[in-house]
């Protein structure tokens, strides 16, 4: 197949200089092309909690621990022991670790790694309020030590969501907080390759020759990274037909995520398969932003809960009954502290008529509420249109503001007002195993405007659940906080539920061992000739 094909609508959406970036390499050259959900802008997968930049990351870096299909914790970059008394942990990195640059991996590396991770992420900054010390051994190991228990250091270090413990140079890891990391070099499976990004357009990795796999088999995003193609690209396409015509084409190999309403197009074609590779899903969240009215008021936000169901929403983003299912828990169901409580009317359509008198009630004048809409990504886009009109039904006064998903990631940082570039409402969807407790589920972050994530609640009680639920050591207890954080969480809103789904993934035959598991990796694929 020749390089310079492409399908007629894809020529047409594509700009010359786009379509120059996307001939290929020279026939020996094993190159993957693929379709991810999202186009690529920022960088940083420690900034950021976006799930494209964590995938980046998992291109590009490495940590020390990984989890396995089940979610269970297995040594990735390094191997570890824990002391009897359960205070100290002992991390040993595997030989022959090097950076992309060529340098080797110490516990310097990690040790400044960690400590950057820990300021971004909500369980890290949990973990790190019981951590007396991190030391270096030597060169190869170090010292993790606690002044009291917490049975959760070794899942925060490997979990794959939101943002994952990425490990970094000491001179990356330094970068203040708040800044973004001047270069990528990491010591994972790929290589960055700086000169061929095209933000929002095209991303290109190629194999780190050096990289050396563990020898177990690869097992979600723990064991051997071996990696059999030469080079990986990223094209973006936000138009998802365009996708569907360059996978059947062959211009393509792999769609991240596949539409479900154009699955028919697929599943009955021979040489293309279809699957579910993460088992848990994502959930639909709606959060609200707590520091400007209307939402400052719990009553309206409780009207803004009464008026959605999560059927509608459901049906407008997948559709087909086989990929998604109401859970109204905010920890996931098919999690071990799934509950549903609170969510009630959620499951059942909602209730505007309850919506309605609750506004009343609460003496709302109008003030308009602000929605991020973004309009490129298939996954996030009917969202916001139906929760509009489930509130407008209600009596609220909505504006929908169109845009793409970067930009509302950049916007939903801001806590100016909504009429100053501000916002009062954003939907997004977040992979199960980041939110599966309430220890490492950002959204249930409740430290205010320094310290919680996008929307900023101040809630001591729902600060102290967490905190009680770090160091419970009984498996009962922990359950009965969790029971209690849902119901809490949904009484004041913390943020809506809207509900799980399942992503599918579409291929060519050409592809095989394609790797399932929570995270998207391309370790362990093979490339044959069509």
């Amino acid at each position: 197949m020749s390089s310079l094909f492409f399908p007629r609508a894809w020529r047409r959406w594509l700009p010359v200089a786009a379509i120059t970036l996307l001939i290929s390499l020279p026939a020996e050259a094993t190159t993957l092309r693929t379709v991810m959900h999202s186009a690529l802008r920022t960088l940083d997968p420690v900034a950021s909690s976006a799930t494209i930049v964590r995938n980046h990351g998992y291109m590009v870096f490495d940590t020390l621990l990984g989890v396995d299909d089940q979610l269970e914790p297995r040594p990735q970059m390094a191997d570890w022991q824990v002391s009897d008394d359960g205070l100290t942990y002992t991390f040993t990195l595997r030989p022959d670790l090097k950076w992309h640059d060529g340098t080797p991996v110490t516990a310097a590396d990690c040790i400044a790694s960690i400590k950057r991770w820990a300021s971004y992420d909500a369980g890290g900054r949990v973990m790190m309020t019981k951590v007396a010390a991190l030391t270096p051994l030597d060169d190869q190991s170090f010292e993790l030590r606690l002044d009291t228990p917490f049975g959760e250091v070794l899942n925060l270090l490997a979990k794959p969501s939101a943002v994952p413990a990425f490990m970094m140079p000491e001179r990356l890891a330094s970068t203040p907080f708040g800044e973004m990391i001047p270069e990528q070099i990491g010591s994972g499976p790929f290589r960055f390759v700086a000169d061929e990004f095209q933000p929002g357009v095209k991303v290109v990795y190629e194999k780190f020759d050096d990289y050396v796999p563990r020898s177990e088999p690869a097992n979600g995003t723990a064991g051997g990274k071996q990696v059999n193609v030469d080079r990986v690209e990223w094209i973006n396409m936000p138009d998802a037909q365009t996708a569907i015509n360059a996978l059947l084409s062959g211009d393509v190999d792999y769609i991240e995520r596949a539409p479900i309403d154009l699955l028919m197009l697929l599943e009955n074609q021979d040489g293309i398969h279809t699957e579910v590779l993460d088992r848990l899903g994502m959930q639909i969240e709606a959060r609200m932003n707590f520091l400007h009215p209307p939402f400052d008021d719990v009553r309206i936000r409780r009207a803004a809960l009464l008026a959605i169901g999560q059927q509608d929403v459901l049906d407008a983003l997948i559709g087909d009954p086989r990929y998604y299912q109401a859970c109204a828990a905010v920890f996931g169901c098919g999690t071990p502290y799934a509950s549903e409580s609170g969510g009630e009317t959620l499951l059942s359509g909602g209730d505007i008529e309850g919506a309605r008198q609750l506004l009343e009630e609460a003496g709302y004048d109008g003030t308009p509420v602000v929605i991020l809409q973004p309009t490129d990504v298939a996954t996030l886009a009917p969202q916001p249109v139906v929760v509009a009109d489930a509130l407008r039904r209600a009596g609220f006064n909505v504006q929908l503001e169109p845009m793409d998903w970067q930009t509302v990631v950049s916007r939903r940082a801001s806590q100016a007002a909504p009429a100053q570039g501000g916002w009062n409402l954003f939907i997004t969807n977040s992979n199960i195993d980041s939110i599966w407790n309430p220890l490492i589920n950002s959204l249930l972050t409740a430290g205010g405007s320094e310290s919680s994530w996008f929307g900023w609640p101040t809630d001591p009680e729902l600060e102290q659940l967490r905190a009680d639920f770090a160091s419970a050591e009984d498996e009962a207890d922990r359950v009965d906080i969790s029971e209690r954080v849902q119901r809490h969480a949904l009484d004041q809103v913390i943020y809506v539920p809207l509900g799980q789904f399942r992503n599918v993934a579409a291929w060519r035959g050409a592809l095989d061992n394609v790797l399932s598991g929570p995270v998207t990796a391309f370790w362990q694929l093979d490339k044959q000739e069509d």
